[in-house]
């Protein structure tokens, strides 16, 4: 019985060990496939669907109307106005930060943003592109 039982916890281990290695190549492979079927597309389409990506949240679109609203940049008062918490509000400006539509600056404890208009009008630019191509082609239908 000890045997058996033994044998068991053995195979169940060698199972274990097997999943985890099997899940770790596949991670792997996933990772560099995704990695490499987005390189098979444009810069341009890539930093479209950055932006895209980045405004995806309507508390990050909020945030974008706050910082737009004002002239300069900032500092803390973007909590107070969204119906959000401190580390909410951080995470979705860190998202809008990677996405290079919002710079910020951090003196002591208090965080300082504004947006990137640089970024921002290269991406409205593309956007409009596309959207006027889509416009002069809405008559063409499929279905």
């Amino acid at each position: 019985v000890r045997l058996l039982l033994f044998l068991t916890l053995a195979f169940l281990n060698l199972i274990l060990i097997i999943k985890f290695y099997l899940s770790y190549i596949y991670d792997i492979k996933l990772i560099s496939m995704a990695q490499n079927k987005k390189a098979d597309f444009s810069d341009i389409d890539q930093d479209m669907a950055n932006f895209a990506k980045a405004l995806s949240h309507p508390a990050r679109v909020a945030i974008i109307k706050i910082l737009a609203a004002q002239n300069s940049c900032i500092c803390g008062e973007i909590v107070e106005v969204l119906p959000l918490a401190q580390s909410t509000v951080s995470q979705h400006l860190k998202e809008l930060q990677l996405a290079g539509l919002v710079k910020g600056t951090i003196d002591g404890n208090k965080s300082c943003y504004c947006i990137n208009w640089e970024t921002m009008q290269q991406s409205i630019q593309q956007f409009n592109v596309l959207l006027n191509t889509l416009n002069e082609r809405k008559t063409f239908s499929c279905c």
